[in-house]
């Protein structure tokens, strides 16, 4: 009995597609990858080391912050890496059980993210059209708490989904029309029924992605009624472009992965869906800290703050070693 389970699924190794076929493309696609991979990890390092260093920014946006920056750090690295390997090997060779992992944490990292997001914009929100109220609602103990939720929220609705997949039956083809072990693209795959596993994850694509977009729309459109009514012109232009850069990365986010998953059936792969997951599983990754913090003075402020304080100890370093060094 356990023989024939293990046996179940007849195809056990994937082929992942590439993005470009052209050996010009690819070495474009290599050399541009490796450094955004590079500027994801290392900025969003920085926001994290900046954020808990910097004692001024020990509020509940930039904790969030950082847990935006850490997410952002995991959910790139589920996938661009094996997509750089396969570039660099020309292997292109995904087994079933590390497509369902891959699978696994892609779907929970995104429904975190999507979590975040609305608390995100609910905290700005409050901030902005609530601020006599704002330390009194937005508590470290709520923010602890509402960052639990999102963390394990996420991570727990994706599960329902890849149990239910990693019942499905594979006999061929082997080739996943996608550069990643996404779900559209596998369940084409399978030779069995995918109607109820479709269904799930149509509901629960519609659920968390719908769900959390209206709550961060939402909460941006009453920001964006409150900004306008401040009298002062030059701190609507402020409050405006700030708001702005943060509505613009949200909308690609959100409107790019509801059009590739809120849909009732698997339909067709296409080149299209293969260029808006860039956009959600690359692009914005590097992009949104990067606009949640630079466009901050606070953020500035401790950026040149913790330069000049690494700057002092360096320079005490080294006068301390040349007066050790000229001590008879």
């Amino acid at each position: 009995m356990e023989m024939k389970s293990m046996n179940k699924t007849e195809v056990t190794v994937f082929f992942l597609l590439p993005l470009w076929d052209t050996p010009l493309g690819q070495v474009v696609f290599l050399i541009s990858f490796t450094l955004i991979y590079v500027l994801t990890l290392s900025g969003n390092l920085i926001i994290i080391l900046i954020c808990r260093l910097e004692r001024t920014l020990y509020t509940p946006m930039y904790f969030f912050l950082t847990h935006l920056a850490a997410l952002e750090m995991c959910y790139i690295s589920v996938t661009l890496p094996k997509m750089l390997h396969g570039s660099i090997t020309g292997d292109s060779t995904i087994s079933f059980v590390a497509c369902l992992t891959q699978l696994y944490f892609f779907g929970s990292l995104g429904s975190t993210e999507c979590f975040l997001l609305a608390i995100m914009a609910y905290d700005r929100f409050v901030a902005v059209c609530k601020p006599l109220y704002y330390h009194n609602v937005m508590t470290a103990k709520l923010c602890i708490v509402l960052v639990s939720c999102c963390w394990s929220s996420g991570f727990i609705s994706t599960m329902s989904s890849i149990l239910l997949i990693s019942t499905l039956q594979f006999c061929g083809p082997d080739h996943i029309q996608h550069f990643f072990c996404d779900i559209t693209p596998l369940l084409r795959l399978s030779c069995t029924n995918v109607h109820q596993t479709e269904t799930l994850i149509f509901l629960l694509a519609s659920i968390i992605l719908v769900g959390s977009c209206l709550v961060t729309l939402l909460s941006y459109f009453r920001i964006l009624t409150t900004v306008l009514a401040i009298a002062s012109q030059n701190g609507r232009r402020k409050a405006s472009s700030t708001f702005a850069s943060h509505l613009t990365v949200v909308a690609i986010y959100y409107s790019t992965m509801i059009f590739v998953y809120v849909r009732p059936t698997t339909g067709e792969a296409s080149s299209f869906n293969k260029i808006l997951s860039v956009l959600y599983t690359i692009l914005t990754p590097l992009l949104n800290p990067f606009i949640y913090t630079l466009r901050n003075n606070e953020v500035l402020l401790a950026l040149k703050k913790t330069k000049d304080r690494a700057i002092l100890h360096i320079k005490m370093l080294f006068f301390l070693d040349q007066y050790n060094s000229s001590k008879p």
